[in-house]
């Protein structure tokens, strides 16, 4: 008799490139043990993401609510095997879903002036590789941020919602197509924001925490109303607005954030531009120079 001996099988990655799923963060904000572990070569990936993103335009939100920048293109083909309605319907276990906080208005700005933390908030579209590069740096640094999804978007790259909660993330709605929401109809406008819930919901058990508008800043009265209806008691807006879209150069980047941020400020900031990634070192430092600590929005709020 001739025995065969098979070899062990390798432990195989997982979908963002380490070699198991991370738990989520603390509550706290401070990341799991488990996360640092499997956290891949930041700096070979910021450079990476640098590299893709200098050819890839990514969606912004207009700062009037007239004029918008480009729509995003992302070059990433989706792969055959990676099919977002098989995704969508695997039963993942339940995200953080949205909270009411009784002090905060309709439309939150701002979180509490008096408490050294910062939110940095991005909207999500563009290159993937470019947005895996932005949360690995955020996390070398100890930092926390709210990523606010297009559901096209997460139609062809299914995965990225998962490893954006992994990392200890807030996840949000930023409108299924990412078009000018307030000039819309109510029933398009249900259909922009029930559409991206909808896919957040099917990938993470929960519509995610935060609904920001599309193509502007603030939303309308009828805009707001619609996202409460669908389940998102508050619309989240900021107070500093970094202009990354408009392709200024990283230094640029970094003065416009750092020149208009204080305690309690709320920063919108994109995936998918070169520049953001490139500035994304230099803002976290000069925060932490400051004694300013970046956190999710719900944790800002809390």
């Amino acid at each position: 008799m001739v025995r065969v001996i098979t070899p062990a099988r390798p432990p195989q990655p997982s979908p963002d490139g380490s070699s198991a799923a991370s738990p989520h963060a603390g509550s706290d904000g401070s990341p799991d043990a488990s996360v640092a572990r499997a956290a891949p070569d930041r700096r070979a990936a910021l450079r990476s993401g640098v590299a893709l993103a200098a050819g890839t335009l990514a969606a912004g939100c207009s700062t009037t609510g007239v004029v918008a920048h480009p729509v995003a293109v992302s070059r990433t083909a989706v792969s055959p095997s990676a099919n977002p309605s098989a995704n969508l319907s695997a039963k993942p276990a339940a995200a953080p879903a949205p909270r009411r906080f009784p002090q905060q208005p309709a439309e939150i700005t701002h979180g509490p002036r008096d408490r050294p933390r910062v939110a940095l908030t991005f909207h999500g579209q563009g290159d993937p590789a470019v947005a895996r590069a932005l949360l690995g740096e955020a996390e070398k640094a100890g930092a926390r941020v709210t990523v606010l999804a297009v559901g096209s978007w997460l139609d062809e790259h299914p995965d990225i919602a998962r490893r954006i909660l992994d990392g200890g993330h807030d996840l949000g709605n930023h409108t299924l197509r990412h078009l000018a929401i307030n000039t819309m109809s109510e029933a398009d406008a249900e259909a922009e924001i029930r559409g991206c819930a909808d896919r957040l919901r099917r990938l993470t058990g929960s519509i995610g925490t935060w609904f920001r508008p599309s193509r502007t800043p603030t939303a309308s009265a009828l805009v707001a109303g619609v996202a409460r209806r669908v389940g998102y008691p508050h619309v989240l807006s900021y107070d500093v607005d970094s202009l990354d879209y408009t392709s200024p150069g990283a230094p640029a980047v970094t003065r416009q954030v750092i020149g208009g941020v204080r305690d309690g400020s709320v920063v919108s900031l994109h995936f998918g531009y070169a520049d953001t990634v490139a500035a994304l070192p230099a803002v976290l430092e000069e925060l932490g120079r400051r004694g300013l600590r970046a956190v999710t929005t719900t944790e800002l709020l809390s």
